[in-house]
């Protein structure tokens, strides 16, 4: 059979090889090769590939001194800090398996995800809110040993010491002792007791990257070496541009989050590009930092751009570095990308991943044919299938569109003590082994990817299906709407209907019932709003992505 004929299914490309390496290997190599070039740029300050891994290397052999022992879970709840970096390699370098925690997350949450990995070491950071929520966690959980590092130890010297000086409000007040260590003293410990590291399995477990997925308890997706080298890989042959040792990647998204891990850390390791990194987002500050370091390349979410293109100084800022960026998390607001580019010159393309697939699995070229609105061409090495919304037992009918199901050798290899919800997310097709995405997408003549909604989304009035995303996208289209959510409120009549939730751009002056209006007069019978709520904000996720989930969850409950 040629399943390429088949209806709804896109082939992997020909001649598409990867190399399933461990990822402290993948760092050795690149350092072996440019041991002085720049891995991070931090506030000022300029770390080298050899500096960091030599670090690692040290936090590997302390892990090692203290019991840390092959595949046991080791913790990090960090913002972008050298330290991250530093843990994120060493843990690997020991065999320990790496579980990443939103700087965000409340002390319940971390409890929560630290009693359901087994994490027995975690690495903080001396910022009071990050501290202090840590330090609750160790004391009233299995957690063993939380290490500190020092921000200030972290910066240019001036800056350490004017933090230090200056800014004690911004530094916590770390009580050292049982269960807590000094990160220097840890990291002198590792030099010390030097001895052999293990040979990590490239199909070892790497990394516990935990998502809501389709439901709202969190789950540890289980991500190998091999996962995430190869998708660092497949992301690095999109890089039409050349010389890689030249890029520069603008850090702003923040480390614990699966895109960051492949788009930012792990692509530059393997093609030993550098990172202008910054703690966390702030509008100033990045485009101060893309203008003094060149970057070349900017990974970021939708509402990262909404944030530059609003910034009075953008006008001021030079540019001319940048050769592309990548929108993912989010869907991509045509209006945004085409702002965006008239008032940058930058190409703005947009992609599409999971976490569950290690953080890539398409984008749009960044040169040549692009399809706006489109999620892309899948990754080198990929396939995906389109399955019926109703069984994803059968393919879904040619044209139709389908449940996205993917298939490559970047997928997890299931759910952290949770084989029963695996079973819910992975299905057999034409001998493979497919992971289930939620999202209903169409397939193109050219391989380009559109999503029209996820299946959990979509609005059931009177027995006709709904997609939400299509609603907004006509609301976006309005002059004076810049966001827009749009969710199925109960109807004794109908089921459910749609109701819109938008925030509006400066100055306008638009009313809910004109929106109403206007939006009805240019959607289909039963996609027409209920009604158009106006607001200030719209909930939105830790990496700034709006939360249809939370949004339907205050409204309803």
């Amino acid at each position: 059979m040629d399943v390429s004929k088949l209806p709804n299914h896109h082939p992997v490309p020909w001649g598409t090889t990867f190399e399933p390496i461990a990822l402290p290997e993948m760092f050795a190599r690149t350092m072996r090769g440019t041991p002085d070039a720049p891995l991070l740029h931090f506030l000022g300050r300029t770390y080298s590939y050899a500096e960091l891994f030599r670090d690692a290397q040290a936090f590997a052999h302390a892990l090692k001194a203290r019991g840390i022992a092959e595949g046991d879970r080791m913790g990090l709840f960090l913002p972008n800090v050298p330290s991250y970096v530093v843990a994120y390699y060493g843990a690997m370098m020991a065999g320990a398996v790496v579980v990443n925690f939103s700087p965000l997350y409340t002390v319940e949450e971390l409890a929560q995800q630290v009693a359901d990995s087994g994490t027995r070491l975690l690495v903080t950071v001396d910022v009071p809110e990050l501290y202090t929520t840590a330090e609750k966690v160790l004391c009233s959980s299995a957690l063993e040993t939380l290490v500190v590092s020092s921000l200030a130890q972290m910066l240019p010297t001036l800056k350490g010491i004017a933090l230090r000086l200056f800014g004690r409000a911004k530094v916590a007040k770390v009580e050292y002792g049982e269960g807590v260590v000094r990160w220097g003293d840890l990291l002198e410990e590792g030099g010390r007791n030097r001895g052999g590291l293990p040979v990590v399995d490239p199909h070892s477990l790497a990394l516990l990257q935990y998502t809501g997925g389709t439901t709202g308890t969190p789950k540890g997706a289980m991500l190998t070496h091999a996962n995430l080298s190869i998708n660092a890989q497949q992301t690095a042959g999109l890089n039409p541009f050349g010389d890689p040792p030249g890029e520069v990647f603008m850090g702003a998204l923040p480390f614990f989050h699966v895109f960051a891990n492949t788009a930012l850390l792990n692509h530059a390791v393997v093609t030993g590009a550098s990172i202008a990194m910054v703690p966390r987002f702030e509008t100033k500050q990045v485009l101060k930092t893309i203008e003094k370091l060149g970057a070349t390349g900017f990974p970021g979410v939708p509402t990262m751009y909404q944030a530059l293109l609003d910034h009075p100084d953008l006008a001021k800022i030079d540019l001319s570095s940048l050769k592309v960026c990548i929108s993912g998390g989010a869907p991509l607001p045509g209006p945004l990308r085409e702002k965006f580019e008239a008032a940058t010159g930058v190409r703005l393309v947009e992609g599409y991943g999971l976490t569950e697939s290690s953080g890539v699995v398409s984008t749009n070229p960044y040169e040549g044919m692009r399809k706006p609105g489109t999620i892309g061409q899948v990754v080198m090495g990929t396939e995906v299938l389109l399955l019926d919304k109703e069984d994803p037992s059968v393919i879904a009918p040619d044209g139709e569109p389908g449940e996205l199901a993917i298939h490559g050798p970047q997928i997890m290899q299931g759910y952290w003590n949770r084989p029963e919800a695996a079973k819910d997310v992975f299905v057999e097709h034409l001998g493979k082994t497919w992971l289930r995405t939620g999202d209903v997408a169409t397939l193109d003549e050219d391989g380009f990817l559109e999503i029209v909604d996820r299946i959990k989304d979509m609005i059931a009035v009177g027995g006709f299906k709904v997609f939400p995303s299509q609603v907004e996208d006509v609301l976006l289209e309005h002059d004076a709407v810049k966001e827009a959510l749009v969710i199925g409120r109960p109807d004794g009549y109908r089921g459910e209907v749609p109701v819109a939730y938008v925030t509006l751009e400066s100055g306008a002056d638009a009313t809910g019932s004109q929106l109403k209006e206007w939006l009805n007069a240019r959607v289909g019978k039963h996609e027409r709003a209920a009604e158009v709520v106006i607001r200030e904000e719209l909930p939105k996720t830790m990496i700034g992505k709006l939360d249809r989930k939370a949004l339907r969850a205050e409204v309803l409950d």
